[in-house]
């Protein structure tokens, strides 16, 4: 398994960037996973969420964390 940690400011195009990159995997047959870390409390997978654009470019497994909550999605079936 291979990792790659993508790390800066908010709105410094992170998730362009893992969205891009996982596409750019997905398609080359990779399972891709994310781990997403929130600052906040949230709810998954709402069209415009980061974890969205992440797990609708391809991720096989999308997992968010904050302090105080932890969500993990994994995809039964891949659709691309």
């Amino acid at each position: 398994m291979k990792t790659i940690a993508v790390i800066g400011w908010k709105n410094s195009g992170k998730t362009t960037l893992v969205s891009n990159l996982v596409n750019y995997l997905s398609e080359k047959k990779f399972k891709v996973g994310v781990v997403k870390h929130a600052h906040h409390t949230f709810d998954i997978d709402h069209p415009n969420t980061d974890s969205y654009k992440i797990r609708e470019a391809g991720s096989f497994k999308t997992t968010i964390v904050s302090e105080k909550r932890l969500a993990y999605i994994e995809e039964k079936t891949h659709q691309r």
